[in-house]
């Protein structure tokens, strides 16, 4: 026999030793009789934390349309506090996913409008992320000025139209 052969036949008894080694057997723990746990539910229950059923009944996220001033994509002082429950929500739901669709009004031209939106959108979520939602979580879209609520050129309806909406896709 030459050489590599006996290097692998010396290669081939040692790995048959190894794997043939002789193994522990476990042993199954005594059955102790009926069990008398509870079942585990799929979602725990965290004293605090928001379930699905929230997103219609708690009056902090029933509120999904956030308001900006003429021209500004930043968040106002008044709509903190929604962000901050939207956000609360993702955190306690990881498998919840949103769409925040950003809006104008007509005022503006058409590539303008659709950028604000985005602006305005993005604006949300980094407010979201900012109180520790996840970025993976939330997708923003623009409309700019074509999904009006509000047809008529006055002031009052413009300000109707500048908005950022969150749309749940997943609760």
């Amino acid at each position: 026999m030459n050489n590599t052969a006996r290097i692998l036949v010396a290669a081939l008894l040692c790995t048959t030793a190894v794997a043939c080694s002789k193994k522990v057997k476990e042993v199954p723990p005594a059955d102790t009789g009926p069990s008398t746990t509870t079942p585990v539910t799929e979602t725990p229950t965290t004293p605090g934390a928001y379930g699905p059923e929230d997103l219609d009944t708690d009056a902090c996220l029933r509120q999904r349309v956030v308001y900006f001033d003429f021209d500004q994509d930043s968040l106002r002082p008044e709509f903190q506090a929604i962000v901050a429950c939207h956000a609360k929500y993702l955190r306690d739901r990881p498998s919840s996913r949103m769409t925040l669709e950003g809006h104008a009004d007509e005022r503006g031209s058409r590539e303008y409008n659709q950028g604000l939106g985005e602006r305005r959108g993005n604006g949300v979520s980094s407010g979201i992320q900012a109180n520790g939602g996840s970025g993976s979580q939330v997708m923003v879209s623009s409309y700019g000025e074509e999904r009006p609520t509000c047809t008529d050129s006055t002031e009052d309806c413009w300000a109707k139209n500048r908005r950022v909406e969150i749309v749940y896709t997943a609760r």
